[in-house]
């Protein structure tokens, strides 16, 4: 019996350098990190980088994207190191992948390719495969015009898991068709999330959604919390699936005077697991994943999670947040959003007892956790506690004893922090949502 082993990809990852980058007089580095997040990509869809380059150009060539004075050093080295593909750091014009990958006689694909590619393999769920189908084949649209991409160049590996590949002489009307049969099939789920939705916001548990750059821990913090089994690896996008989960904690905290006070009870609050963000999320995958990521936008909350080991975690927060406001600028919910920021992984930082830096000025309260090994997670709950009690009136009330159908509404609308039977009935201290 044969056993049919993927082929191994070793790839060159490629680079321009413009005069349009972030953070001038430290382009070069800006660059570096880009490529080490590519060859991260890279080797999530199972390929080895054996080298990169990087040319500073103005902007990018229209015609090959390096310029054709580079296209001859990158053959050489595509030569020496024995590369079977190229990868570049941004995403390609149809003309530019063909240009470059006729000059050099070898697959070409670019960052939005790979990004693709780990998707489809990682996606399980049936709403998950239909939104990368969707996402791939608007990518192989935008390419079926002019000479295109010569789609038989590609064979198999990086590129070509998810729904197929499509013949060369596919007509674009086949997979216009086929595009709009999955964007009817996801409009049924959006329908079947947005009553989902509904139906958590007619009720009176607060929702935090847990976002984060990909592979910051986040699937790994709502196991922590809820006791739940999520897939949680040290990949990226190990997990696509919007997930939610109940996480239950003990009410203890200062009262409205700020007096120490303890109860036996439990407060619940819902946490939704999102899909991770990272630098040059390409806009179909953005397109297509629209409904899921907007459940950042109709939740109460936030919480974002950052990799406090991280070197890049401050362009890692950048690129979060410019994500969350491109998503609240789209969305008919917008409004300001609370945050609670967990730098995690704070057993990973070089120095342990070097807390500097780990500030954010966005959020509302920022706490320093290790989500794997479960330290610091005892306060994310008097955290959350606090920041709903924020938005909240408190009251302090005696309700007759006719009126216990009052006290058990509030007690399941609101939060009572002290309750005293008296001749008179019952003295509540709570804090009551303002709609009550």
């Amino acid at each position: 019996m044969y056993e049919n082993k993927e082929e191994i990809e070793y790839v060159i990852l490629v680079a321009v350098e413009t005069d349009d980058m972030d953070s001038a007089g430290s382009r070069l580095n800006n660059t570096e990190v880009s490529l080490d997040e590519l060859e991260e990509l890279a080797e999530t869809a199972g390929a080895e980088v054996v080298g990169r380059m990087v040319q500073k150009l103005p902007h990018f060539n229209s015609a090959t994207y390096i310029g054709s004075g580079k296209i001859e050093e990158l053959a050489s080295l595509i030569k020496s190191t024995g590369a079977t593909g190229v990868i570049t750091d941004d995403e390609l014009s149809p003309a530019q992948m063909y240009n470059l990958s006729e000059a050099l006689d070898i697959k070409v694909m670019d960052r939005t390719m790979v990004i693709l590619d780990i998707f489809a393999a990682h996606a399980r769920t049936a709403e998950g495969k239909l939104q990368v189908e969707l996402a791939q084949l608007q990518y192989r649209l935008s390419r079926l015009t002019g000479k295109g991409i010569s789609m038989s160049r590609l064979g198999g590996g990086i590129g070509t898991r998810g729904p197929g590949e499509k013949k060369l002489e596919q007509d674009r009307r086949v997979i216009r068709n086929r595009v709009a049969e999955l964007r009817r099939e996801l409009q049924d789920v959006v329908t079947h999330r947005e009553l989902t939705r509904k139906s958590r916001e007619s009720g009176t548990t607060p929702v935090f959604a847990i976002v984060g750059y990909t592979n910051v821990g986040k699937s790994t913090l709502l196991n922590a919390l809820t006791g739940s089994e999520i897939l949680a690896e040290d990949k990226l996008f190990a997990t696509l699936d919007t997930t939610t989960r109940l996480y239950e904690y003990t009410k203890k905290r200062e009262d409205h005077q700020g007096e120490s006070v303890e109860t036996s009870g439990r407060q619940k609050v819902l946490l939704t697991d999102t899909v991770g963000f990272i630098r040059k999320l390409p806009h179909n995958l953005i397109d297509a994943f629209r409904s899921t990521l907007e459940e950042t936008c109709y939740a109460d909350y936030i919480i974002h999670v950052v990799d406090a080991s991280s070197p890049t975690r401050e362009n890692e927060m950048k690129v979060v947040y410019e994500t969350i406001d491109m998503l609240l600028s789209k969305s008919k919910n917008t409004g300001h959003k609370k945050i609670i920021t967990l730098f995690n992984k704070i057993d990973k930082l070089p120095d342990p007892d070097d807390r500097t830096g780990l500030i954010d000025d966005r959020a509302s309260y920022v706490l320093q956790i290790s989500a794997k090994k479960g330290d610091g997670l005892e306060q994310i709950g008097e955290v959350i506690g606090n920041l709903i009690r924020e938005d909240r009136v408190y009251i302090e009330k005696t309700l007759s004893y006719k009126d216990m159908n009052e006290l058990s509404r509030i007690k399941s609308l609101g939060e009572v922090i002290e309750e005293k039977y008296t001749e008179d009935g019952v003295f509540i201290k709570a804090y009551l949502p303002y709609t009550f």
